[in-house]
């Protein structure tokens, strides 16, 4: 006989604190463990899970959250006229301070989630100010005076990207946000773009680099693609760890690779895509040959197997979206020119199937494609193929 699982409400936890069942120690690690997801009921069907709204109640409480905290705005806004700094490190503050009750309290799905974008986006206004005004940088008027600006750009670049970083973390440390995850990733490439970039302006300073001339710049500008490509598997690869580490998605660890996935999905798809067809990045021109029309359609068989491997569709929406926007355009403009259909219905209507017939018949596409052509080991990591 299989049982129902029990959830116990903060207002019980409360109370056995109150009449010494259990203590407050006790009480906090219970809801540690109820926040990692252990204690949540996991569906056995084929949904790949996302934790992101908790039913009405949390819908209810989201929009007075925002109505909250823009009230509050508006009241500082008028109490504190032209402080921007002041005001955006308060709203942080208060972002906080209702995420102690929404968060921790009775950990509401997407209010936490509106409320940790709220805190990031005010500490990080209230951080740029700062830095703005520690380092001020003033517009240049040429790419010789932006360049002269190097210390100053470097400071500052470090010192914000570095501290949204620790904020986020410590943010994370505290709530247990998975949206955060792909904030902390967004942020942890950009840093290594800005420190990526100063590596290559000293070595052109020092000598040791020549500079770029104007014929080399569609080189140049190619081979600036393996950076978002590196990134984009270091946060790809940190996803599927995470996967792997939560094969039965019970944790939130399975909601943070989600959100990695959706990092690391753009910064893969256009580097490869790129690269693999040949495409001239400098002018814009995507128009794939044969050999480029095959080298698309194995990338886009290699992204589906992947996708279907892992059990991600989140790796596979921006990939077809993509796709469809750029590369599916030029497959099917020959037909379009032929039928005088226009080319967006057809990128439409090739799309939409693709995403209608994945999202019907996912698992069943998982048995059929994934479970053959893969050895009994991996399968063994990979997420479970669930019955249709």
């Amino acid at each position: 006989m299989k049982l129902e699982p029990v959830v116990v409400s903060p207002r019980t936890l409360d109370s056995a604190v109150a009449n010494g069942v259990i203590t407050r120690r006790q009480r906090e690690q219970l809801q540690d463990l109820e926040h990692a997801g252990l204690l949540a009921d996991v569906s056995e069907g084929d949904e790949e899970n996302l934790r992101l709204i908790g039913g009405g109640n949390d819908l209810f409480v989201t929009v007075g959250t925002i109505l909250l905290t823009v009230g509050f705005y508006f009241i500082l806004n008028t109490l504190l006229p032209g402080q921007r700094m002041a005001i955006a490190g308060l709203i942080a503050i208060f972002s906080w301070g209702v995420a102690e009750v929404v968060t921790r309290q009775h950990r509401m799905k997407l209010s936490f989630t509106v409320l940790s974008l709220f805190f990031v986006a005010a500490f990080a206004l209230a951080l740029a100010l700062e830095i703005l005004a520690r380092y001020p940088i003033q517009k240049p008027a040429s790419i010789w005076q932006l360049l002269a600006l190097r210390q100053q750009l470097s400071t500052a670049g470090y010192l914000f990207l570095g501290g949204v970083m620790a904020a986020v973390a410590l943010y994370f440390w505290r709530f247990k946000v998975p949206i955060l995850a792909g904030v902390f990733a967004i942020a942890a490439t950009l840093l290594a773009f800005l420190q990526t970039a100063l590596l290559l302006y000293d070595g052109v300073a020092a000598g040791t680099v020549a500079p770029p001339s104007l014929e080399d710049m569609p080189q140049l500008l190619r081979a600036a693609l393996y950076m978002p490509l590196v990134c984009g598997l270091i946060v790809f690869g940190t996803a599927v760890a995470l996967d792997v580490h939560d094969r039965e998605r019970r944790k939130i660890w399975s909601d943070c690779a989600f959100w990695l996935h959706v990092v690391s999905a753009p910064m893969l798809v256009h580097p490869l895509f790129i690269m693999a067809t040949g495409q001239d990045v400098v002018m814009g021109r995507i128009e794939p040959d044969a050999s480029a029309t095959v080298m698309l359609a194995i990338l886009i068989i290699g992204f589906v197997y992947v996708a279907l491997a892992i059990d991600r569709r989140s790796l596979l929406v921006p990939t077809l979206a993509y796709f469809g926007s750029l590369g599916i355009y030029y497959l099917v403009n020959s037909a379009a020119n032929t039928t005088g259909i226009p080319p967006f219905a057809l990128i439409l209507l090739v799309v939409g199937a693709l995403i209608i017939c994945f999202g019907a018949g996912w698992q069943h596409i998982r048995r059929l494609i994934i479970r053959p052509t893969l050895p009994t080991s991996v399968l063994d990591r990979l997420p479970p193929i669930r019955k249709a």
